[in-house]
């Protein structure tokens, strides 16, 4: 069965869709099957992956509140290993369609149950809030993998998204572990970005990955092309972090530490 890793905080603009879709392509370069759904309504990792807005006919929308099975709705990307479950328009508003449905929190799960083994990862991109799409999120993940941007109050805003994974797994999913803090946007020339990083690890000390993503431009350029950073410059420092984070994230499966 396929690990599932929702992509989650509530913070917008901490790097989250950016480690999603990069990591989902490292993962796929490594041979590793993997799938991305993008549950934000943004759609921006389903821009990012080639599919530009107003493109996407039927996307994650249909099997959430409609009876598609999300097998259905699956898309080839430009790397072999890598596919995706798309988001369109129309979900914008399934947060309101969602709160008069039966069973609303386990929507998700109960449609991943469908893909078999399509996937050995399934990377789910989740919006900036802890509303119903992101508990979908975590109601149907093994795990949670958290992006902690380097700068002023990243640590605050934290609590409220470990509360939340807390309160899931005491309700709806006992299983849910917190895959990582994964650190984005360090600057080693910015001693608040060394400080925060030194916080996360004193806080956290065995669950922050060794890997940190450093600000950089091709990561910043590589979604106006419809490309993961590895497609578009692969020797660029954005692009090696997430191959580097993608190993650690196989080693860490590999050897039962998640």
């Amino acid at each position: 069965m396929a690990r599932v890793i929702a992509v989650a905080n509530q913070k917008g603009g901490v790097g989250k869709t950016t480690s999603a879709v990069n990591l989902a392509a490292s993962l796929a370069a490594a041979e590793c099957s993997t799938l991305l759904i993008d549950l934000d309504p943004q759609a921006n990792a389903t821009s990012s992956l080639g599919y530009p807005p107003g493109e996407v006919k039927h996307g994650v929308y249909e099997a959430l509140i409609g009876p598609a099975e999300i097998s259905g709705l699956i898309l080839n990307t430009s790397l072999e290993f890598l596919k995706l479950v798309p988001a369109s328009g129309e979900l914008v508003g399934a947060e309101l369609e969602l709160t008069s449905l039966p069973g609303r929190e386990r929507r998700l799960a109960e449609r991943i149950k469908g893909l078999g083994d399509q996937a050995r990862v399934i990377l789910i991109d989740t919006p900036p809030s802890l509303g119903l799409l992101t508990l979908n999120a975590l109601v149907a993940a093994d795990s949670v993998l958290v992006p902690l941007q380097c700068e002023y109050l990243a640590l605050e805003g934290l609590a409220s998204l470990m509360q939340t994974i807390e309160r899931v797994r005491a309700e709806l999913n006992p299983g849910l572990q917190l895959e990582g803090l994964l650190l984005t946007m360090y600057d080693a020339r910015n001693n608040l970005s060394t400080q925060v990083a030194r916080d996360a690890r004193q806080h956290f000390p065995d669950s922050v990955f060794r890997t940190v993503i450093p600000r950089n431009v091709r990561l910043s350029e590589a979604p106006s092309h419809g490309k993961p950073a590895l497609l578009y410059d692969i020797n660029s420092k954005g692009a090696l972090s997430y191959l580097q984070l993608a190993q650690e994230l196989l080693e860490r499966m590999q050897h039962g530490n998640t």
